[in-house]
């Protein structure tokens, strides 16, 4: 039998390296010999994976594990949280955000400032931005982690290329390429923001589903480091509320002054022929409405979005924007406004909610998926706008005993920016010989 070639064995390095350190992220601590019985290797393999992982410093050793069992006990390996990091950023229409996150998928820097992007160049914004991802490289430096890559989230269509801006309406830009405008180093990278922030869902539900402070085999852990926090749930006609996670198989709904989406099927991301599936906030709601930046009319962005649910609120959206700036900062007002019983702001969420689960009841029933996830400004104006939802689906669906269920994203407008760093610590997970050879 010949040899295998130096290619399938540099692959088999790579998944051996990958699986040991998904099992650490998993379930750790853990000792050599639990890694060995969690990825189907004997211990001599893994110890030479360990090594490699120890010296790259994706891994740091605890000292000796559990006390009390039969013979010496092994030392417990960890994620090393002075070890490589994600970097995140996000280009919003009214604000600029960058974060850093470690391998246990814990906030370590992030900073935010008010920005009125739409319409603005390119140049200038992106230059904006590399003083604040500066910033947050030299926080984490000074508490010894090294970022890796950088990933920013972009509310518009983005080409398979990872750096080319097809099409963004709300900020005004169409086929720009970022790449020569981000930083060099470290390698980066441009994603969808509604993708990014499924990403951080589904993050949020492997994490949620292990115990608080323990590993797997019962030994301490580090504990979630995002909280599910207490999500609203409501179902559709009768939903399951036992999993605090969207599941396999849903649909990702971010909102801010565009609405997009991202569809997970089976656990993967669905992107489309061209990188653009989940364009949500282009599907006709009123086939004959109101004319959208896009070209056509009738969008659901011109009725749920947010400067649609200000004009329908009797508030000007220019106005608005300069009385209340910064992300978030009006769907905070509209909410309070709701909450205080406005009559016309309560009416203009209600009619946005049926907007909306018009347009997702067709993706609904195209897709059929298990849970649909409101994220992005909808999460701040849930109480307002789930019932009309719910309406709206519960009369559209093919099958009316269908069980959807409909929740609000606990990570709200953080997804994104979130989802940006954690596709980053993905990648070193991914393909953790990289780093041990940079």
């Amino acid at each position: 039998m010949s040899a295998p070639s130096p290619r399938t064995q540099q692959a088999l390095r790579q998944r051996n390296l990958s699986l040991a350190l998904r099992a650490v992220a998993a379930g750790g601590p853990l000792s050599r010999a639990a890694v060995a019985a969690r990825i189907g290797m004997t211990r001599a393999g893994v110890a030479a994976v360990v090594d490699e992982l120890l010296r790259a410093g994706l891994l740091v050793e605890l000292g000796p594990g559990r006390p009390g069992t039969v013979g010496r006990p092994g030392s417990a390996l960890a994620l090393n949280d002075r070890g490589p990091c994600g970097l995140g950023a996000e280009i919003g229409v009214d604000h600029l955000a960058v974060c850093a996150v470690d391998l246990r998928g814990r906030v370590r820097a992030r900073v935010a400032a008010d920005a009125a992007n739409r319409d603005h160049p390119p140049g200038p914004v992106l230059a904006r931005l590399a003083g604040l991802i500066e910033e947050v490289v030299a926080e984490v430096r000074g508490e010894g982690l090294t970022p890796t890559g950088l990933t920013v989230a972009v509310p518009g269509l983005i080409a398979r290329d990872e750096s080319t801006v097809v099409r963004a309406p709300n900020l005004g830009w169409q086929g720009v390429d970022l790449g020569p405008l981000l930083p060099a180093a470290p390698p980066a990278r441009v994603g969808n923001e509604a993708n990014l922030g499924a990403l951080a869902e589904q993050r949020l539900e492997r994490t949620a589903a292990k115990p608080p402070g323990t590993g797997a085999d019962g030994e301490p852990g580090p504990g979630p480091a995002l909280d599910p926090g207490d999500r609203q749930d409501a179902a559709l006609p009768a939903g399951d509320h036992g999993s605090p996670g969207p599941g396999r198989n849903f649909l990702f709904v971010s909102a801010e002054i565009g609405i997009g989406a991202a569809v997970v099927m089976d656990g993967e991301l669905l992107r489309g022929a061209h990188g653009f599936a989940g364009e949500l906030g282009h599907v006709p709601v009123r086939p004959q409405g109101r004319p959208c930046a896009c070209g056509g009319r009738g969008c659901l962005e011109q009725y749920a979005g947010e400067e649609a649910v200000l004009r329908a609120s009797g508030i000007d959206p220019a106005g608005a924007r300069a009385a209340y700036p910064g992300p978030g900062a009006r769907i905070a007002m509209l909410a309070a406004r709701a909450a205080d019983g406005d009559a016309l702001v309560r009416t203009a969420l209600r009619e946005a909610g049926g907007a909306l689960g018009i347009a997702l009841a067709g993706a609904v029933n195209l897709l059929d998926p298990e849970t649909v996830v409101l994220g992005g400004a909808l999460a701040g104006l849930g109480p307002w706008v789930v019932p009309a939802v719910e309406r709206e689906l519960g009369r559209r669906l093919a099958d009316p005993a269908r069980t959807v269920r409909l929740t609000v994203s606990a990570l709200g407008a953080e997804g994104p920016l979130l989802g940006a760093a954690l596709s980053e610590v993905d990648a070193v997970m991914e393909a953790p010989g990289a780093v041990a050879a940079g």
